[in-house]
C-alpha cells in the first residue's frame, strides 16, 4: 500500500467510491484487468441463465437483479474515470459499502434461487 494517490489522500473516498483506482495502482494493469474479467464472467453467467430460464419471471428476476450490478458497477467505473459525478456508490463485492452489498449479496442469492428452481 505504497501508492502515491492513496496513501497521500488524493482520493477523497478511497475505500469506498475510488477503491478501484486504488486497486489498479497497487496491483496494476494485471490486477485491473483480472477483476474486469471477474465482473465480466459474473454478467456472463447471469444473462446466461437468464436466457435459459423458462420460467418468464425467473428470468426477468436475473435480468433485474444483473441489470441492477451492471448499473452499480458502471457507475462506480464512471465516477472513477471523471465520466459521472461522484454520487456515492461503490464498487460491487469489493468496496466498504454495508448496504449496497447486502442488496447486491441478496440479490445474487435469488440469482442462484432462480438458477437452481428453473424448470427443465
Amino acid at each position: 500500500m505504497q501508492g502515491t494517490q492513496s496513501r497521500l489522500n488524493f482520493l477523497p473516498e478511497k475505500q469506498t467510491d475510488f477503491i478501484f483506482t486504488t486497486l489498479a495502482e497497487e496491483f496494476g494493469y494485471i490486477g485491473s484487468t483480472f477483476l474486469l474479467i471477474l465482473y465480466a464472467l459474473i454478467m456472463i453467467f447471469s444473462i446466461s441463465a437468464a436466457i435459459r430460464n423458462k420460467n418468464r419471471f425467473g428470468a426477468l428476476l436475473i435480468g433485474g437483479v444483473a441489470a441492477t450490478f451492471f448499473f452499480y458497477f458502471a457507475l462506480n467505473m464512471a465516477m472513477v474515470m471523471g465520466l459521472a459525478p461522484v454520487v456515492g456508490v461503490p464498487l460491487p463485492l469489493v468496496s466498504y459499502g454495508g448496504s449496497a452489498m447486502l442488496v447486491i449479496l441478496g440479490g445474487f442469492g435469488l440469482i442462484q434461487s432462480a438458477h437452481i428452481h428453473r424448470p427443465r
